[in-house]
């Protein structure tokens, strides 16, 4: 069974690493609260995130032989957190995989670049593409020929009418909804159950039904 190191062991970690032993992955956990935090259910925590950055400098301990791992992803929900390390980890050769769990359905012509996590019961249609380190999560729809940029987090039961575009590390949150062709910035917010029916800039947050803009 191959090994792979799940980067963080919070309760985004732990709904993770359940999809990548349906994936068919042994998981083992990285955490910066190692050594204080050595166990989450079944699982061990290993080491911090300097460890497996440094596990091919360290492969013998003593009697204790460090695991080394191929594959990896990052468990984070924050975007700007996620991006950063899934990038650490890419310079390092680490593979990411994108774990795709077996409810969702995800068309033939559809992309789903690596270290993205598409959860249960999601549906990517046709022509769509989910950019790398995304999280797609439960019952999200995103349809034909939208296209999601890298490190974006759409939160449960999102809906993206076709041809919708989400920039860089934004995120949507539970039960948003967007027009069909709408413009979503990077770096920006949508809030929970706003209805997205105009071009959103980037690094914005935006609400509502429909949504606007806050004002700071």
């Amino acid at each position: 069974m191959k090994k792979i190191a799940i980067v963080g062991a919070s309760g985004h970690g732990r709904v993770v690493a359940d999809l990548a032993e349906m994936c068919g992955y042994q998981v083992f956990f990285f955490d910066d609260s190692f050594p204080n935090l050595k166990q989450i259910a079944h699982w061990s925590v290993i080491g911090s995130f300097s460890d497996l950055l440094n596990q091919n400098q360290n492969q013998n301990q003593g009697q204790n032989q460090k695991l080394a791992f191929d594959y990896a992803i990052v468990a984070i929900g924050d975007n700007e957190t996620r991006s950063k390390l899934s990038v650490q980890l890419r310079a390092l050769d680490f593979i990411l995989p994108a774990l795709i769990h077996p409810s969702a359905v995800v068309s033939q012509y559809a992309v789903v670049e690596s270290g993205s996590v598409i959860f249960a019961n999601a549906i990517i249609n046709a022509f769509a593409k989910i950019g790398s380190d995304c999280i797609i999560n439960t019952g999200t729809i995103v349809e034909h020929d939208c296209i999601i940029d890298n490190a974006v987090h759409l939160s449960p039961n999102v809906a993206l009418a076709g041809a919708t575009k989400v920039g860089t590390a934004t995120w949507l949150g539970i039960g948003s909804v967007t027009k069909q062709g709408v413009e979503i910035g990077s770096h920006s917010i949508i809030g929970a159950n706003s209805t997205v029916l105009t071009n959103i800039s980037a690094n914005v947050t935006a609400v509502g039904s429909p949504a606007t803009v806050k004002k700071c």
